[in-house]
């Protein structure tokens, strides 16, 4: 057998496997009889995925996919978990992506308590901690794009609007991801719970605590619609910040190249080389030029003071 993660007990067993081999859909081909399209698809990760849950005659087949935070490149992209449920086996196929899955596995391959307690049941329950924990992971991530929210907050009203620029994008982006991947869960979970039924008996459980999972689901969604609002708002009025900044600089450049341009008018006129030229002519011309510069930049000064444009 060529599965070095499993955990086994007298009622269920969990094949965990990591970056599936040939050999390994080969075995499990062969042993379960899975369908050649869904054992292609838990192999497809390096292509485009999409979550979906297959309904088979006697198993189902589940392609889910969770928001996992890169630290480095600060960007939040997709983990892929593929499950096939039987009545006695749950089989998960992933690549090492997902923390609390790990840990859970780990857990309980450590402590025949938690056997006896998560593996006791049926798979459909098993499904559900597994469920349950990624989801619960996932509250930390919008704790982490809240808090950035409000550092950002807080800088745009600091005066800095501009470095804040790239880093409501980066958060934008992060939101709009993060929606994209969870946006699927909640169809996929009531359709697991519509034809579970195969797998279970005692429906009434099952179906309280696949509700539960839909609450969770629901929590994140509105939380992430919140961040998003929250964040196109911050946007528009970091916008509206740097465009009032840009207009009040263009506005004194404008202002002061009027309040100039007499100066320059009259040094041009001064400065010709006519024969004859008013003014000029006694030792006192450069005080008069002066003189006359400093009442025409005094009076546009006051000008645009009276109507209150500086």
């Amino acid at each position: 057998m060529p599965f070095s993660q499993i955990i086994k007990t007298q009622k269920l067993s969990w094949l965990n496997i990591i970056n599936a081999s040939d050999k390994e859909i080969s075995y499990l081909k062969k042993k379960f009889k899975f369908d050649q399209l869904d054992l292609d698809d838990s192999t497809a990760h390096k292509h485009a995925q999409r979550p979906k849950i297959n309904i088979r005659p006697n198993y189902l087949f589940l392609v889910l996919l969770f928001p996992v935070y890169n630290r480095k490149t600060r960007e939040i992209t997709p983990a892929e978990i593929d499950i096939f449920l039987t009545k006695n086996y749950l089989i998960t196929i992933h690549y090492n992506q997902l923390a609390p899955l790990n840990d859970f596995f780990n857990n309980l391959s450590a402590s025949k308590r938690q056997q006896k307690l998560y593996l006791n049941q049926n798979t459909l329950i098993l499904l559900y901690e597994i469920l349950d924990r990624l989801y619960i992971s996932q509250f930390p991530m919008l704790d982490h794009i809240s808090l950035d929210i409000n550092n950002i907050e807080k800088n745009i009203f600091a005066g800095r609007e501009r470095e804040m620029v790239k880093e409501i994008l980066v958060i934008k982006r992060n939101i709009v991801y993060f929606r994209k991947i969870i946006q699927i869960h909640g169809y996929i979970l009531n359709k697991l719970m519509k034809n579970q039924a195969m797998l279970n008996k005692n429906n009434n459980k099952i179906n309280n605590l696949f509700n539960d999972l839909i609450d969770n689901l629901e929590n994140i969604w509105d939380l992430s619609d919140s961040y998003q609002q929250t964040i196109n708002a911050l946007e528009d009025t970091n916008s509206a910040l740097v465009s009032f900044k840009l207009n009040d600089i263009m506005r004194t450049l404008t202002i002061f190249s009027v309040i100039v341009f007499p100066l320059t008018l009259l040094a041009s006129i001064f400065g010709m080389n006519a024969k004859y030229t008013p003014i000029l002519g006694n030792e006192l011309d450069f005080w008069k030029i002066i003189s006359i510069m400093a009442i025409a930049s005094f009076f546009m000064f006051f000008y645009f003071k009276h109507k209150k444009w500086i």
